[in-house]
């Protein structure tokens, strides 16, 4: 194992510091001490039909109205049964009252967990009744419905509560679970805090760091969702690390819209905020985003490679669709910024003339461009879960955007490293993020030690031991290095290198993302495990495909019909080619298959953090890969 002795003085000092910026040491006390401070400032956005039942305008809650509804709604809780240290399950969209039932479930004592909405059936009983969930807050029929089989199963679930009053069910449920609406919690939680505050104030009160502030499971990659529980100390640590690397004002504006079952999403939406009273927007619909920044204009913006790749190809069809003398100036414009952005890697220098030139380029084109599409506020552009290609780099850092690779995981409660605007080096997820150590087992496993890391999983003790290799060192799966300046480079999941049949070790996501660099090519999985060679599954950009196809003069825009269109094909290979070229010979393609759609959280091939869940998609199309392989 490389450098894994003893906590180097300077993270012991940065973690002393870290904890005494929390000032609190649980979520109730940071959140009181914000609704004290800045009560008046907006907290939680939706969108809501106007009054007049046309056109749409925003619903507030203030810090100081947020804290008052979720000390009613802990009072509601308390009402129903709720006793300390139990779990509440939500299963809610991106809105005001998932984070209202979150804090109210943590000031009554309880651990709030977020249910993935994309979760069967059988996922949903296997989740509750390992937390042993003892209520659960739902939006209305279709989630009950996905609840309903495991009812009768789940003795310990005692309440479940509908923000759709109109799928309040009749009667108890088949175990006896009582059913309620929204309203009516938030009305007996009203009526009983008014009554008598020191019941929830003496719960809220006995919490301390160590207590779980939050439970959340994997997504299921690779088998079944494990439970990580998260400390106040954990969460709080963790927001406060994410601002010391990025720049957001006080009072900031952000979008939600990723899954709250993410714990990206939970440090973004309910836990960072609260350190710079935030105002949290809700995008009830990822698809809807684009919209959302254009009303919100926010401060922050983070998002897997999908996000942002979706919202590159929007994006570069409007740029092409400008005026010639529109986009040479574009086009001139970007290369200054590139050049730029490209100089101001770790360990470089920008010139004068460098600087001068791109602040006069970027107040003239580049910010006019970032304000149509409402991120002409935006100072801190982040994205983790998966590599992002090089060519979508390159694309932002022409708009003047320093899209940031972070990284971390559910064990890490968030980011362990992250590149920061004043240190960064493209290719990397940057330098361990403040109080946080990262190093490498022989092996080239990456290795994560600080106050971020979980104790371990939910009643799986031999999952735990194996999480750790001693001395508080956190094993993370992924292989990669660190480089002289303290830079991690992440290679790829330990467990999925390919290893062909001749013995090369082909790390799948390097060759997926020099596939993906082609605007065409969507989705890309390399396969070839135990196999002669690397071959790989293609799917088309739904979203870029009907606009080249338009431009190319096919007179066909349907990605399926274009899957099988020759002319797209010979432009798929030469992707393939040109991706060929830029990786070793024993890791290029040899063969490829370009399906018909494709891959989705429902249709079961991506998890719910939108990353390809590989023996899915190896189960469904196992003809289409083994015919890659025939003769």
């Amino acid at each position: 194992m490389d450098d894994t002795g003893g906590a180097d003085t300077e993270v012991l000092r940065l973690q002393r510091e870290i904890d005494a910026q929390i000032v609190g040491p649980t979520l109730v006390d940071r959140l009181r001490r914000t609704a004290d401070e800045h009560g008046d400032l907006p907290a939680l956005s939706r969108r809501v039909a106007g009054a007049d039942g046309t056109g749409a305008e925003w619903e507030t809650l203030t810090w100081a109205q947020y804290r008052r509804a979720a000390l009613e709604t802990a009072a509601g809780l308390i009402a129903y049964g709720l006793r300390p240290g139990e779990v509440v399950a939500l299963m809610l969209p991106n809105r005001p009252e998932h984070l209202v039932a979150d804090m109210g479930a943590v000031h009554a004592g309880g651990v709030p967990l977020t249910v993935y909405a994309t979760f069967p059936p059988e996922q949903v009983e296997f989740v509750a009744a390992d937390c042993g969930a003892a209520a659960a807050v739902l939006q209305g029929a279709d989630e009950l419905e996905r609840w309903r089989p495991a009812l009768e199963r789940l003795p310990r679930l005692r309440t479940v509560v509908l923000l759709d009053a109109g799928a309040v069910p009749a009667g108890p449920g088949p175990g006896g679970t009582a059913f309620v609406s929204w309203a009516e919690l938030r009305r007996t939680g009203g009526e009983r805090y008014a009554a008598d505050p020191a019941a929830v104030h003496e719960r809220a009160d006995a919490l301390g760091p160590q207590d779980t502030a939050t439970l959340l499971y994997t997504s299921g990659t690779t088998g079944r969702p494990k439970g990580v529980p998260e400390t106040h100390r954990q969460v709080l640590f963790q927001a406060a690390t994410t601002l010391r690397a990025n720049d957001l004002p006080l009072g900031g504006s952000s979008v939600s819209y990723l899954p709250l079952a993410h714990i990206a999403e939970r440090i973004l939406s309910v836990y960072l905020p609260i350190q710079v009273a935030g105002h949290v927007h809700f995008c009830p619909d990822p698809a809807e985003l684009g919209t959302y920044l254009g009303l919100v204009r926010p401060h922050a913006l983070f998002g897997v490679p999908r996000v942002w790749e979706k919202l590159q190809s929007r994006l570069a069809a409007a740029l092409d669709a400008a005026p010639d003398e529109q986009r040479m100036a574009m086009a001139e414009a970007s290369e200054t910024a590139r050049a730029y952005l490209e100089a101001g890697q770790y360990g470089r220098t920008r010139g004068p003339e460098l600087e001068r030139s791109f602040a006069e380029t970027d107040a003239a084109v580049l910010a006019p461009i970032r304000a149509l599409i409402g991120l002409d506020r935006c100072t801190s552009f982040t994205t983790a879960a998966a590599p992002i290609s090089e060519e979508t780099l390159r694309f932002y850092s022409g708009l003047g955007v320093l899209l940031r690779d972070v990284y971390g995981m559910t064990e890490n409660c968030g980011p362990a490293t992250v590149n920061r605007p004043g240190a960064y080096k493209f290719g990397s997820v940057g330098r361990p993020c403040d109080g946080v150590e990262v190093a490498t087992a022989p092996d080239g496993e990456i290795l994560v030690r600080g106050p971020v890391n979980t104790a371990g999983y939910l009643n799986r003790p031999d999952d735990t031991a194996a999480l750790y290799c001693g001395d508080g060192w956190l094993r993370t799966g992924d292989l990669g290095s660190v480089d002289d300046d303290g830079f991690v480079y992440v290679l790829d999941r330990k467990k999925e290198l390919i290893i062909t049949s001749g013995g090369e070790n082909i790390a799948p996501a390097a060759v997926e993302s020099r596939l993906t660099e082609h605007p065409l090519i969507g989705q890309a999985m390399a396969c070839g495990d135990g196999r002669p060679h690397a071959a790989a599954l293609l799917t088309l950009d739904a979203e870029a495909a009907p606009g080249w196809a338009l431009a190319q003069g096919l007179g066909e825009t349907d990605p399926a019909v274009l899957a099988a269109h020759p002319d797209v094909l010979a432009e798929v290979e030469r992707a393939v080619d040109a991706a060929n070229a830029r990786l070793a010979r024993a890791h290029r393609v040899r063969r490829w298959r370009l399906l018909p759609g494709e891959w989705t959280v429902e249709g079961g091939e991506l998890t719910p953090s939108l990353k390809v869940k590989r023996r899915v998609v190896q189960r469904k199309y196992a003809d289409a890969i083994n015919g890659l392989y025939a003769g």
